[in-house]
């Protein structure tokens, strides 16, 4: 993935010169050009296309975006119940991502999104405990967890 970004760093600065303009515009269009070479060029290079992983980058970015509105209104709707109905509750969320940096990235996540926090990691690192303000369905929150941002971030990082 480093090499493909160097050398896409490269053929930009190299199209500003060989096109006699110094300005970002150029370089945009030669980094824009050099994308697309090696996106042609993908099988002669042995690593995989590196904007596979921008692309999951901003994907999950997006996806905590949606996951923070969504839950800003679960919780402004039980601000504003007369009565109050919600079932507290703490769950181990057991993980599949190994490493320390994907546990604490999808550790803030989890206590970023409103309703929800991060009380602690397992010794082992196979669980995080989750508390959550409304947890009728401790399945089904876990296969929602699992399923959106501990998967965005394995296909960020693998």
């Amino acid at each position: 993935m480093t090499f493909q970004l160097i050398l896409n760093l490269l053929i930009g600065v190299i199209w500003m010169f060989l096109s006699e303009s110094y300005s970002f515009a150029s370089f945009i269009v030669g980094f824009v050009i050099g994308a697309a070479l090696l996106y042609l060029l993908n099988r002669f290079i042995p690593d995989s296309y590196y904007f596979k992983h921008v692309r999951a980058i901003l994907y999950l970015i997006f996806l905590f975006i949606k996951e923070l509105l969504l839950a800003n209104i679960e919780v402004l709707k039980w601000v504003y119940k007369p009565r109050l109905d919600f079932q507290p509750g703490i769950l181990a969320l057991p993980i599949d991502v190994k490493k320390n940096w994907e546990i604490t990235l999808l550790a803030n996540l989890i206590t970023l999104t409103p309703g929800t926090l991060s009380v602690d990691v397992s010794r082992d690192q196979r669980y995080i405990y989750i508390h959550a303000i409304d947890l009728p369905d401790v399945n089904e929150t876990i296969v929602s967890i699992k399923e959106s941002f501990e998967k965005a971030i394995r296909e960020v990082t693998r």
